[in-house]
């Protein structure tokens, strides 16, 4: 079996949360209002499949910022499932916790971790995961981590859609993924341990 998994695919995850010009207003907490997720096959060099998962908030609201950043209303996350629901929808539907898994960075990792200690909610992944940033970083030299629309110029990639918007930036980063890949520098995933809410 290769680093991949048993079916060679893998899902590359990108997340948009509430979030503040400054601090969180009080009482309210960062909550994930959207999860992207694209299906790469790594061997075909192709992406399979592209999702999108409205998320309600519970415990904060879709500031100004926010929907300037990520074109995300209050309006439209309201209509979304509940974070339990879109967990078990991970798990279910997108084979979360069987297919090793990607985001640029390790904030969507933690936010995820963060989110379900804080609501005793199932951990949807598994241990797998591999920080495409830092593979890019490592692939091409960088002295620093390049933002994901960096690292499409530096790839000669075009940005598809809009960015911050967790659909979309999920689709582009699992285009870096796939252009890693192509080079044969995707690394193998690394193992997280991850505390079950």
């Amino acid at each position: 079996m290769d680093s991949t998994g048993a079916a060679g695919l893998v899902n590359v995850v990108d997340i948009e949360a509430t979030c503040w010009a400054g601090s969180p207003p009080p009482g309210e907490v960062s909550e994930i209002i959207e999860i992207g997720l694209t299906v790469v096959d790594p061997a075909a060099g192709e992406r399979l499949a592209r999702h999108r998962i409205l998320v309600r908030p519970a415990r904060s609201a879709v500031s100004g910022f926010c929907t300037e950043l990520t074109g995300l209303t209050q309006a439209e996350v309201d209509r979304g499932v509940t974070f339990a629901e879109a967990c078990r929808l991970l798990a279910a539907e997108h084979r979360a916790g069987a297919r090793p898994w990607a985001s640029w960075g390790d904030y969507d990792r933690h936010q995820f971790t963060r989110q379900c200690q804080a609501t005793r909610t199932p951990y949807p992944f598994n241990r797998r995961h591999t920080n495409a940033k830092a593979a890019f970083t490592e692939a091409y030299g960088l002295r620093k981590r390049p933002g994901m629309a960096r690292a499409l110029e530096i790839a000669g990639l075009p940005l598809e859609g809009r960015h911050h918007r967790g659909e979309d930036d999920a689709w582009n980063i699992a285009s870096l993924v796939l252009h890693l890949c192509a080079r044969g520098e995707w690394p193998a995933p690394m193992e997280h341990l991850v505390r079950k809410g």
